[in-house]
């Protein structure tokens, strides 16, 4: 390996395990368009490929996460050069020139682009370049996660760093990160059901040993009014067994529960039927199913991307037909169906005394992304950054959303399998926060963080399917190590506590949330919005969410124990599979969606703008309201890359002090220095 001219190049904080297989020193990463370039060293190793910007003698190195890219990440190598035609990169590809540029292609959106100039950096340029083909067709994320095999992990002793870094990274955990439940304990969830105040339920833990459903969480929130030995009898009448569960309580009365389809093979006797009514209606009032038929399906949502992802290359489409082609990817309609469909629920739970129950065939993918959806809208405590990342962990990661399969990152799974549900939840999460910048205590370099963060294999977060596979981890290794960029896996000292709940999980890899492993000080703090709310640590605005003129405890149609299909803001009757002999009454209610919430209060008083009811975000999912999230997707357009992060509150303050200063000195000048610097101003 050679070193950078003039000395030797940054130290490289490693995986451990990861070897650098190439490095090209003296490379520049290309910034934009046009000429501008950063010096560095570029690396190849088994895990990634890394860019270590020069630095000044004696300053410390810290891998930027934008020059970041894990093996997997990659979608497309191109080797270009101004005496050959541009070359796609693939293990088996012989490269027959020497390349003067590199192009990677992300499937996050990014295109990074390498330039290599001709003093003496043409045999490195070929080797690194064929290094990189090489090493993503060899990719070690090809673990079997079935069998709890991440691929990534190693039986490692890292070399250790000086203790300033161990320090550093210590105090890299935020307070975000330390208030974050992770759901592993049953403290975390007996947590959670006290702060939402949630009377009626409790915590149970009938599935502690994944026996009742494999992908189902330990701990589950059930009727307190249902023993555990009833409980069981319901999981076999559920797909997967994914039974019914509590996911949110409105302090209205309200619950929100999700679960998989009822089995189609299901005959459940008598004795079966009480433990399900019981389950599903629990004398709560009437029960509303709200399945995600209406939503886009995985294989709209996989095309919808794709089209995307092609279209947000550079040359894709023409200017004055950008626009139409956006549209006819459908991702911006699948984004305001989602929104729909979660305000007709959230505004469902905030008028009326209801349970709604999210239906899905497989309770794994949609109903991650609805549930998270309503308590976005409707819970205050969900749009805090703490809150926000409790969520996440509770309704995909604790809730079994097979991220590997979905984001595409097993080689070995069929591509069909592939459907980026948790992207298309975070582009409407941005929407959101864009809608309602003052309500949310996080900002869109969070949400672009942690949409970058779901491809990197370095976190436990995004790297198993569900809670059993996270427990069993990685067989080569002891259970209470724990791993840190900086000193790799590591035994606890003796006298000191496990790994803290808020970073690390069962696995013992890192979760996502500790920021500090990835962003410096400063890029952390460009993740909370100042302006926003800082939200509440207990239940919502307990305020009657009631719409004016309404009893609380009213309800169109009969009384408790009725259950009703939300199908396109329509309430319909409709029995359980079990009594589907029982014709359905002849009714039929809307539900108290977005546009009959205006109804109600602009006939109560004028032509006022709708109101919601307390705590509750009522988004406009309009065409032009719903727009694309141009930091995220147009970072591979030359003219677009800004980076990750904005310009922080402090330096535009600053910048905004400075040009007021000049305008007073200016005005104070008066209108005989205007005069003299006007170019109509008579000469002398």
């Amino acid at each position: 390996m050679s070193g950078a001219p003039g000395g030797r190049r940054p130290a490289f904080p490693g995986l451990p395990g990861e070897l650098v297989l190439e490095e090209a020193a003296g490379a520049r990463q290309r910034c934009g368009e046009g000429d501008g370039s950063v010096p560095g060293t570029l690396l190849c190793t088994n895990r990634r490929i890394a860019f270590l910007p020069a630095q000044a003698p004696g300053s410390r190195a810290f891998l930027h996460s934008e020059y970041d890219v894990a093996l997997p990440c990659i979608r497309k190598l191109v080797a270009a050069s101004s005496f050959a035609k541009p070359k796609v990169l693939t293990a088996a590809s012989t490269l027959k020139f020497i390349p003067e540029e590199l192009a990677v292609f992300c499937r996050d959106f990014r295109l990074l682009r390498f330039h290599f100039h001709e003093n003496g950096l043409a045999p490195q340029a070929f080797r690194v370049a064929n290094a990189i083909a090489q090493a993503w067709e060899a990719a070690a994320w090809l673990g079997d996660t079935s069998e709890g095999h991440d691929g990534w992990s190693c039986p490692a002793e890292a070399p250790l760093e000086d203790e300033e870094e161990e320090e550093e990274e210590e105090e890299g955990k935020e307070e975000g990160s330390a208030a974050t439940l992770l759901f592993e304990s049953l403290r975390d969830w007996e947590k959670e059901l006290k702060r939402l105040g949630a009377a009626g339920w409790r915590v149970s833990a009938v599935n502690e040993r994944f026996d009742m459903a494999p992908s189902l969480p330990r701990y589950l929130w059930v009727p307190s009014g249902l023993l555990d030995h009833d409980l069981k009898q319901t999981f076999a009448h559920f797909e997967e067994r994914r039974v019914p569960r509590l996911c949110w309580h409105h302090p209205g009365g309200s619950d929100l529960l999700r679960a998989a389809s009822f089995h189609a093979a299901s005959e459940p006797g008598s004795e079966d039927v009480r433990c399900l009514e019981a389950l599903l209606l629990g004398g709560r009032g009437p029960c509303v199913l709200a399945d995600t038929a209406e939503l886009p399906t995985l294989a709209d949502i996989q095309l919808a991307h794709l089209k995307l992802r092609a279209l947000c290359l550079p040359g894709a489409a023409a200017e004055e037909k950008w626009l139409s082609a956006l549209e006819g990817t459908r991702w911006l309609d699948h984004v305001r169906t989602c929104l729909r469909k979660a305000v007709e629920v959230a505004s469902l739970l905030a008028g009326r005394r209801c349970s709604v129950l999210l239906q899905e065939p497989s309770d794994r993918d949609l109903n991650c992304l609805l549930a998270s959806l309503v308590q976005l809208l409707g819970d205050p405590h969900a749009r805090t950054l703490p809150g926000f990342q409790s969520l996440v962990q509770r309704e995909w990661v604790a809730a079994g959303h097979p991220f590997p399969h979905r984001l595409g990152l097993l080689r070995r799974d069929s591509p069909r399998e592939e459907a980026p549900v948790f992207l298309l939840f975070l582009d409407c999460t941005w929407q959101l926060v864009r809608q309602f910048p003052a309500a949310f205590g996080f900002t869109e370099a969070y949400l672009l963080a942690l949409h970058d963060s779901s491809f990197a294999p370095y976190f436990s977060t995004f790297l198993f399917s569900c809670q059993r596979q996270r427990g069993h981890g990685s067989p080569h290794r002891s259970r209470s190590q724990t791993y840190t960029p900086v000193n790799g896996w590591r035994d606890p000292q003796p006298g000191t506590p496990r790994a803290g709940r808020a970073g690390r999980a069962a696995c013992g890899l890192p979760a996502v949330w500790d920021w500090g492993l990835r962003y410096s000080r400063q890029q952390r703090a460009r993740f909370r919005n100042p302006a926003g709310a800082a939200g509440t640590v207990g239940p919502p605005d307990t305020a009657d969410p009631q719409t004016p003129g309404r009893p609380a405890d009213a309800w169109p149609g009969p009384g408790a124990g009725n259950v009703f299909v939300l199908t396109k803001g329509t309430l319909s009757p409709q029995p359980f599979p079990w009594r589907s002999g029982r014709p359905p009454p002849r009714l039929s209610r809307w539900a108290p969606s977005l546009e009959s919430l205006g109804e109600r209060v602009g006939s109560s008083g004028g032509n006022r703008p709708p109101v919601p009811p307390p705590g509750l975000l009522l988004p406009c999912a309009a065409g032009p309201s719903v727009r694309l999230w141009r930091r995220c997707y147009l970072r591979g357009l030359p003219e677009a890359q800004r980076g990750r992060f904005a310009p922080s509150p402090a330096g535009l303050a600053e910048e905004l002090t400075l040009l007021q200063d000049r305008l007073s000195a200016w005005q104070a000048q008066g209108p005989r220095a205007e005069a003299a610097g006007s170019p109509l101003a008579p000469s002398r």
